[in-house]
């Protein structure tokens, strides 16, 4: 047998707490000295603990945990919770790292007002291209929105590239328009330019056609970072006697592995006041 020092070392949990779970009948000692009230554990009580700690993660109260072992849950089953558990875990951080970025570019955006250069905005005439191509809709344009979508097109547009023997294609090219639904959502356009007679099936074939006018800068570093580019773009259309007609496109001109290593272009279609 196990002192409790000793068990909660092995247990890698406090004196305090097993003493808590005795009262409440969660976890008996194994034994308890008449003379002395100290309590003294067994080594196979570690695995009932290892439940109760499992569980207390899972978020249960300490009430439906006792519940639930003494319906003498399986270790299977307990598994599957945790895996359970796990699976909402790695999700809510997933998308706290997104708010996080977002909050970011919002501060780098507050921090660089009537800082950042307009001198790299270029107007310039943007060419038809010829694109392979797979749309969604976005609940809005917000970034948290807008990524997920276009992240989704991609991996499933290059896919059916892939699969289609298409070599060569790229860069990247994503445009917007409004879903006409009157709640802000957006359709989401992933394309691809291709080689000249290249038909893989499975995607949508268009010719983006020319933008006439088009107000230009480039972005270097992630998408999520993308907000003080687009806002400084913002300025200088403004300032410059311009008024925007559309949503800029996105051209994706280098995307390694390491996306602080992006480079993109933003294209709005511009016309003079």
């Amino acid at each position: 047998m196990f002192t409790i020092g000793d068990f909660a070392r092995h247990g890698r949990v406090s004196v305090r707490m097993l003493r808590h779970y005795d009262a409440i009948g969660l976890l008996r000692p194994a034994h308890v000295d008449p003379h002395s009230g100290y309590r003294f554990y067994e080594a196979d009580q570690l695995a009932r603990l290892n439940r109760v700690i499992a569980l207390k993660e899972l978020g249960f109260t300490l009430d439906q945990v006792g519940a639930i072992l003494d319906e003498q849950v399986g270790a299977e089953e307990l598994r599957g919770m945790l895996r359970l558990r796990q699976a909402e875990l790695e999700t809510a951080l997933a998308e706290a790292a997104g708010r996080l970025a977002r909050v970011g570019a919002r501060l780098r955006a507050i921090e660089s007002e009537g800082h950042m250069s307009t001198q790299d905005v270029v107007i310039k005439k943007v060419p038809p291209v010829r694109l392979a191509e797979l749309s969604g809709v976005a609940a809005s344009f917000g970034p948290g929105d807008i990524g997920p979508v276009v992240q989704q097109l991609y991996d499933e547009l290059c896919a059916r590239l892939e699969a289609a023997g298409v070599t060569g294609f790229g860069p990247g090219i994503a445009y917007y328009e409004d879903a006409g639904r009157g709640d802000g959502s957006v359709v989401v356009h992933a394309g691809m330019t291709i080689p000249a007679g290249a038909a893989p099936e499975g995607v949508d074939l268009v010719v983006l056609p020319a933008l006439e006018t088009a107000a230009t800068v480039v972005h270097r570093g992630p998408m999520d970072g993308i907000l003080p580019t687009a806002q400084t773009l913002a300025t200088w259309i403004d300032a410059n006697g311009y008024r925007s007609t559309g949503y800029a496109r996105e051209l994706y001109l280098e995307c390694p592995e390491d996306r602080a290593k992006w480079v993109t272009e933003l294209q709005e279609p511009v016309a003079l006041v």
